[in-house]
């Protein structure tokens, strides 16, 4: 038990992990599944391991690049629960104005035929954003 508990904190000294993550790279080194959840269940109430801490950071790192579609799948494909990726998602700030940023580094301009704005939008999606954060930013384009 020991053991383990020192691997998990190796881990979550050099960053955070989500309970889920944790519990994968430790399901090698534990000597039974209750061990494990004792020891997550541990951490957890030392508040040493935290899925909403977690999903604070990893939107935090990501929101710059990202939309808040992609944030939700990456969190969901990390384990955490609905509830912590929902109040997390606001301090991603404005998905619109982050949708126009990321837009205004990859184009920079507004799109001149009918394929390029496919493009464009194609870009946008595939980023995360939805649809309405994307119409808002080609809109304000055409406006120009």
């Amino acid at each position: 038990m020991t053991d383990l508990r020192v691997r998990a904190l190796q881990y979550l000294t050099r960053r955070e992990h989500s309970r889920a993550e944790l519990h994968a790279k430790l399901a090698a080194h534990a000597d039974s599944e209750e061990a494990l959840t004792a020891l997550l269940d541990a951490l957890q109430a030392e508040r040493l391991l935290s899925d909403s801490r977690y999903a604070s950071q990893r939107i935090a790192a990501r929101a710059g690049r990202y939309g808040n579609g992609r944030l939700r799948q990456e969190l969901r494909q990390k384990g955490l629960a609905d509830s912590d990726i929902e109040a997390a998602l606001p301090e991603a700030g404005n998905e619109a104005e982050r949708c126009r940023s990321i837009w205004g580094k990859k184009f920079g301009h507004p799109p001149l035929s009918a394929e390029e704005r496919a493009k464009q939008m194609r870009f946008l999606q595939y980023r995360g954003f939805s649809a309405e954060a994307i119409r808002q930013t080609l809109r304000g384009t055409d406006e120009e």
